[in-house]
């Protein structure tokens, strides 16, 4: 991987926290809630918001943010997402920086914006909601199909 941009928040890192999950946690969970709950980013024009059904007491969306798994239900942390927690608004805010890769694409009825900044492996992905944006997810892009396919896709759209 090469230099972080400037703009890019530093990691959140476990072993920063005594090795004690629940406190990672809460502070993964605290910068979340600053970035989107108690404001939110706002991306061509239109605000960004999370979806804000509860969850174990955190809005569903900060789960899609640091958990991966395809069964809702059965989800497990992410350390690599929670440490890039900070990266999502940054990434957002920062959209217009050239080596952010955009493109859109249909998912069902709703227009899906992808925000790649592969030089550090991580996705953010937004659905347009025409009066505002919903953050769906963010992950890193670190193996190799993952990224094949989501080159294959940009690559299709500016076509």
């Amino acid at each position: 991987m090469s230099e972080f941009p400037d703009w890019l928040p530093e990691l959140l890192l476990f072993e920063d926290y005594d090795g004690c999950w629940q406190r990672y946690e809460d502070v993964v969970f605290s910068k979340f809630h600053t970035d989107f709950i108690q404001s939110s980013p706002v991306f061509q024009g239109l605000t960004v918001y999370v979806t804000k059904q509860l969850v174990k007491g955190k809005e569903r969306g900060f789960w899609h943010c640091i958990q991966e798994g395809l069964v809702e239900e059965k989800r497990t942390p992410d350390f690599r997402r929670c440490e890039r927690i900070t990266w999502i608004k940054a990434i957002i805010e920062n959209a217009n920086d050239p080596k952010i890769k955009k493109w859109q694409k249909q998912k069902g009825r709703h227009i899906r914006q992808l925000l790649w900044l592969e030089e550090v492996e991580y996705l953010v992905i937004l659905e347009n909601r025409k009066t505002h944006w919903l953050l769906i997810t963010a992950y890193c892009t670190t193996r190799e199909h993952t990224k094949n396919k989501l080159r294959k896709e940009y690559e299709s759209s500016l076509k």
